[in-house]
């Protein structure tokens, strides 16, 4: 299968997934649009990071539904411009913004044609999280990263670990399953009619075909390093913002792994870059 079809394949199922997020509680729609000072734990979490927005210009891509979006200009940013291939979530995007009556703006478009569609350069790029598995090539990534940075402009990702995507629960187990290697013809492929939030509305996923990808820490880095980025810091962390696997632990600021994976395995990594 050729990867245009994989492609048309994840557009479809995200078209399908931003119908059921917008109706979860999981997203908060109502509470962002009617409350001014409601901002996302994912974004909060990456912006003790990052540092201060103020004042910047910010791309955000795979932006999905914006609610981390309007977040990113809650918390101080000049101007953001969020970036999803899912045409669905991104008028749905735009229908929050007019709500919270707020200045973000979104286009339409991969994130490999982002710095067309965006039409110009920004300060800062940021992408969070679960973002770049559904991406097939890391090189026109980085490459799309640093077309949209000004010469000194940052960028900030945090994903899960590539680590953890080989693990598996079954029967009540975690371990090891799935390949860490895949090549662009070769993804990982689902067909399931569930997304990661809850579904109160029962809103039907009818393309359920998707498909995700691997990328080890040394293909992510090679690939910003080459489109001209310095790496400035990477770390990683042991939660994320949603329930991996039955067996993970909900605490305070999100879910981790049990013991004793959780002494083992990293959970998410977060990398800084400047372009030179």
């Amino acid at each position: 299968m050729a990867t245009e079809q994989f492609y048309e394949d994840n557009r479809n199922n995200w078209d399908d997934r931003a119908k059921v997020h917008v109706g979860s509680e999981m997203y908060r729609i109502d509470e962002y649009a009617t409350n001014p000072r409601a901002t996302s734990d994912v974004v909060e979490f990456d912006l003790e990071r990052f540092g201060s927005l103020d004042g910047l210009s910010v791309a955000h891509l795979q932006c999905h539904v914006g609610t981390d979006t309007l977040s990113l200009e809650r918390l101080g940013a000049a101007s953001v411009v969020g970036v999803d291939f899912s045409p669905v979530a991104i008028a749905e995007a735009r229908k929050l913004i007019r709500r919270a009556e707020a200045s973000s703006r979104f286009v339409e478009a991969s994130v490999y044609d982002a710095p067309q569609a965006v039409g110009h350069t920004v300060d800062f790029v940021y992408t969070s999280i679960g973002a770049i598995c559904w991406l097939h090539d890391m090189d026109a990534w980085a490459a799309a990263v640093a077309s949209l940075l000004e010469p000194g402009g940052r960028f900030y990702i945090r994903d899960v670990h590539p680590f953890l995507f080989i693990f598996e629960e079954v029967d009540g187990k975690i371990q090891p399953h799935f390949p860490y290697w895949y090549t662009p013809e070769s993804p990982l492929s689902w067909d399931e009619d569930q997304t990661y939030s809850d579904n109160p509305e029962g809103t039907a996923i009818a393309s359920t075909r998707h498909h995700e990808w691997n990328h080890s820490l040394p293909e992510i880095i090679n690939a910003l390093v080459g489109a001209g980025m310095r790496i400035d810091q990477l770390d990683e962390h042991k939660m994320l913002p949603w329930q991996y696997s039955p067996s993970c632990v909900k605490e305070a600021d999100g879910w981790y792994l049990p013991e004793p994976l959780r002494s083992q395995v990293p959970s998410a990594f977060s990398l800084h870059a400047t372009k030179l």
